[in-house]
């Protein structure tokens, strides 16, 4: 087959108004296990190239079993949807297909980069020295503001490595990559104090006192703290102001991970969920969560550029070979050869301003609290989440939660997940794709329940 772009966009064009139209009828995929999906589609590579039927013949299967992320049935685990401009901005990044590294390989695509930078940074009322990068994902946002605290606290480590006692602190709730970070960063898993959570998920503010104190009683020297806004099972909103008074008290890097909540930075209606922020030392948050742009859209920004600078620029003669630093990323940056994901934001951004974003957000808790009030109001269900989250969690009826959601994902009726919080199971329901409406969550109940009365014998009871 001959390498024709223009061939192959009008066949790109082709599988996605199959794929679109097959959302609609088939909302969720036919669940595939592993050994299935060895046998029914042929992923082999062979040295003689396919016939270019066949090749269209086999994208076309492949699209067709792949899960429905952004399908309104789908509510498993935090995708925002899909919004056409975002998309729309990541086709042309493909297409252009440039590095983040240095101006003279990116362009214009640095100023967009900087202009998102600047505008969240004014939002949440960092000063003029602030900066930020765009990391893979939530994860390398905590573990790039991880490796800043430590670089500041000690600047010895990036030559000499880790030598004193560094103690990082988090809620039990935290991302599991909290832990991860901490074993890279050389800081060690064991160095991380595990604070306790109160009844509604968010971190004790009086058990971080009490730790803090124990840590430094010890001899220890606390250095970071990641709190949370929006926790993964929860979406509970850690109380920042006061966790920021702690830990300005004690020269602590507040870092505030909103991968799955911080978008309430956009809301007048809900930013009082984060007040304090502009008292963090870092803060990111997914715009592929609960925005509706693809994977990978995460914003780090820095009260203090110069702890970018400090622990992640490096000398590349063969590099960085023109403009100043502030217009080559790769200063900034973990990565090098970084792909460009500020485009599909910006455009999105663009077309929709900061009142579009602002409409999803709040439409996303409206959605949830729908939801909240009809589990609340029926006497089959038990809520164990709260008001102003947008994560839903229930249980129904006697049913075992883990095996429900099991069974509606291999029956194909319906993607959910099951959450744990102090080793209560339940079934946890997002609603974080701003496409949905009341129509869509009402069909959510609906559906679970019209599949709990046929399997009623099938489905495992709770102990």
């Amino acid at each position: 087959m001959k390498n024709d772009i223009k061939k192959d966009l009008d066949l790109f064009n082709t599988l996605i108004k199959d794929f679109l139209d097959e959302e609609i009828k088939v909302p969720v995929s036919k669940a595939m296990s592993p050994e299935d999906m060895h046998n029914t589609i042929d992923l082999s590579l062979e040295y003689d190239p396919l016939s270019e039927e066949k090749f269209k013949k086999s994208l076309r299967k492949i699209l067709l079993k792949s899960p429905k992320s952004s399908s309104g049935l789908f509510f498993n685990q935090l995708y925002g949807g899909r919004h056409s401009k975002a998309v729309l901005g990541d086709l042309l990044v493909a297409f252009i297909n440039n590095s983040m590294a240095t101006y003279k390989i990116a362009g214009v695509h640095v100023g967009i980069e900087q202009a998102i930078i600047k505008k969240v940074g004014d939002i949440i009322g960092y000063n003029n020295s602030f900066g930020g990068t765009f990391p893979t994902g939530g994860s390398m946002s905590n573990f790039m503001s991880l490796i800043m605290a430590r670089d500041k606290v000690d600047k010895t480590i990036k030559d000499e490595g880790v030598a004193k006692k560094l103690i990082a602190y988090t809620s039990e709730n935290t991302h599991y990559s909290v832990y991860k970070n901490a074993s890279f960063a050389g800081i060690g898993k064991k160095n991380v104090r595990i604070i306790q959570a109160n009844s509604k998920g968010q971190m004790s503010v009086k058990a971080l006192k009490k730790q803090i104190k124990k840590d430094l009683d010890s001899g220890y020297m606390p250095f970071y703290l990641n709190a949370t806004a929006g926790t993964t099972v929860l979406c509970a909103f850690d109380h920042v102001e006061d966790i920021a008074k702690i830990c300005h008290k004690h020269n602590i890097w507040l870092h505030l991970d909103g991968a799955f909540g911080g978008v309430v930075i956009f809301s007048n209606k809900y930013k009082k969920l984060i007040k304090g922020i502009e008292n963090t030392d870092s803060f990111c948050f997914n715009a592929h969560k609960t925005l509706g742009a693809p994977l990978s859209t995460s914003i780090l920004v820095v009260k203090e550029k110069k702890h970018l600078y400090n622990s992640f620029n490096n000398e590349a003669s063969y590099l960085y070979q023109t403009h100043n630093d502030d217009y080559n990323p790769g200063q900034t940056s973990f990565e090098c050869g970084r792909r460009n994901n500020a485009l599909k934001f910006w455009t999105m951004w663009k077309s929709i301003g900061t009142k579009g974003l602002e409409k999803i957000v709040d439409h996303e808790f409206d959605l949830a609290k729908y939801a909240f009030d009809y589990v609340n109001s029926h006497k089959d269900y038990t809520l164990y989440s709260f008001e102003q989250s947008l994560s839903i969690c229930f249980n129904y009826k006697d049913y075992d939660p883990v095996d429900l959601c099991s069974l509606l994902y291999k029956n194909s009726v319906l993607m959910v997940g099951y959450g744990k919080f102090r080793e209560q199971d339940f079934i946890r329901l997002v609603t974080i794709n701003a496409q949905n409406t009341i129509k869509e969550i009402e069909s959510f109940f609906r559906t679970l329940e019209d599949f709990c009365e046929k399997n009623n014998n099938k489905i495992k009871r709770k102990n």
